[in-house]
């Protein structure tokens, strides 16, 4: 079986041969760091990671961006509002780019412990801004963007067929920039800043041909995957809610500036709800992963995310993730009595169980039907294992060894190292949790006690051993050897 992609464009799976033979060139829409990541991200990156990992178990050599977005995301995700991270910056009364680069950190320390590969090439927004004004020259030298007044809008209209990803009509456009309250220097409400132009009190801002400003949010994810990846790659990922107006953005420009196809296969990811409510920071209803990781492995929140397809919603709940816990201890213990197994002379047939699982994956990556596959695995083993002739040597490697490629190189959901060893890194990371709480209630009764000095030498000093401390409105929140937890 040949593996098949459901392609957010054709609304159809479509088999997937890359562009080159053997190459597949992917971009994936990174995080706004601006706060630490949620089980969205997770839901997100993980999903992304699976598809990644099986691309390469399947012979491809993948070109993996992801980027990270630290300048022009603004709070209405259109044009209007307040950049993301100039406005966290003024909360905690800091400069942007600090913001950027602490939650950047926090972000890959949490990717690091769901075991999400890094990927190939990460750029940012910032360290791009030249791409991105070139794209903008291009655009108004094709007449698909004009300027007013120093600010470059793209003219939707130059345009056709904006909105066939997510199958929003203009008229449908027209109306969320009502919504939003359309700047009347566009020449359609439709249109979509390319560049804004700054104001004095505007800290993240740079020189461009049009005014001193800084890029639209649409404009760097075409930027950079056109500079790593070329003008037509093989896969582009993001969360449904990118579709409009980001995704479809980003293809009207590119396409705009080429003349040629963007993306041959866009992937979208479902959303996450909490006990049958949509997640989102305006509910007050988002969970921190940080928050999660304090009592529960994050190799479960893993399992528990590729229990449900990619474009599945994912429910989360206490019962959810007790249930997934057990059943990944399950699936662990097999593979514990597999390793205890002393001698055995029965021969197990594996076939049937990888050929199952290979096309549970080549299936659009069905991670809960390859899941599946595992837990009826399983049973077989326990079965035969209990039975007196055991499991003949033989068998036995060659069931690890699908186990370690199944469980590790494509879904991740086992430790390398065993459960075990996880349990004793989990005990070390409270043992330094614990001191830690100690040491920041010391310093903020000296802080208290105006007493600035020792407050600060404490900071210094914790610095010298690798530990960071950050003052943000919510408290002091500390990092070290790629942990960061805020204090309770």
């Amino acid at each position: 079986m040949s593996l098949s992609i459901y392609n957010s464009l054709s609304r159809n799976k479509e088999k997937f041969e890359p562009l080159q033979p053997g190459i597949v060139s992917m971009y994936v829409c990174g995080p706004t760091v601006y706060g630490h990541a949620h089980l969205g991200h997770a839901k997100s990156y993980v999903s992304f990671d699976v598809v990644v990992r099986w691309l390469r178990q399947s012979g491809y050599r993948v070109k993996y961006i992801q980027n990270i977005t630290d300048v022009g995301h603004l709070t209405d995700d259109a044009d209007e509002g307040e950049d993301k991270i100039a406005k966290q910056a003024n909360l905690e009364k800091t400069d942007p780019m600090e913001i950027a680069q602490f939650y950047t950190r926090s972000f890959y320390d949490d990717m690091d412990k769901l075991g999400v590969l890094r990927p190939n090439i990460a750029p940012t927004a910032t360290a791009h801004i030249p791409e991105q004004i070139e794209l903008v020259e291009k655009l108004i030298a094709k007449g698909h963007a004009y300027d007013v007044d120093g600010n470059v809008y793209f003219s939707v209209q130059s345009f056709e067929g904006y909105g066939k990803l997510s199958g929003r009509t203009d008229q449908e456009a027209l109306q969320s920039g009502v919504r939003v309250g359309v700047r009347s220097e566009k020449r359609d409400p439709s249109d979509f800043a390319l560049w804004k132009k700054a104001d004095e009190n505007h800290v993240m801002k740079w020189r461009s041909p049009w005014s001193v400003g800084y890029p639209g949010w649409h404009l760097e994810c075409s930027a950079m995957s056109m500079k790593y990846l070329g003008e037509t790659i093989d896969i582009h990922g993001g969360g449904m809610e990118n579709k409009f107006p980001h995704h479809d953005c980003e293809i009207a420009q590119s396409e705009a500036a080429t003349g040629k196809p963007y993306v041959r296969f866009w992937m979208h990811n479902n959303m996450v709800t909490i006990n049958g409510i949509k997640m989102g920071k305006s509910l007050k209803n988002s969970v921190n992963l940080k928050d999660i990781f304090h009592d529960t492995d994050p190799l479960v929140i893993r399992f528990f995310i590729l229990q449900s397809h990619y474009r599945s919603p994912l429910d989360f709940s206490e019962t959810a993730i007790k249930a997934s816990a057990t059943g990944l201890e399950k699936l662990r213990e097999t593979q514990r009595r597999l390793r205890e197994q002393q001698a055995g002379t029965a021969e197990f047939d594996l076939a049937p169980f990888a050929l199952r699982f290979a096309e549970a994956m080549d299936d659009d990556f069905n991670t809960p039907v390859a899941i599946a596959v595992l837990f009826e695995l399983s049973k077989a083993i326990n079965a035969a294992l209990d039975r007196q002739e055991g499991i003949a040597t033989a068998s036995r490697q060659e069931i690890a060894k699908f186990l370690h490629r199944a469980g590790i190189g494509v879904l991740g959901i086992f430790n390398i190292d065993g459960h075990e060893n996880h349990k004793e890194q989990e005990g070390s990371a409270k043992k330094l949790d614990d001191v830690m709480e100690i040491v920041l209630a010391l310093r903020a009764e000296a802080k208290q006690n105006k007493n600035f000095a020792l407050s600060d030498k404490i900071r210094e000093m914790l610095l010298t051993t690798g530990i960071e401390i950050k003052d943000t409105k919510e408290g002091a929140v500390w990092s070290a050897e790629n942990r960061m937890k805020p204090t309770r």
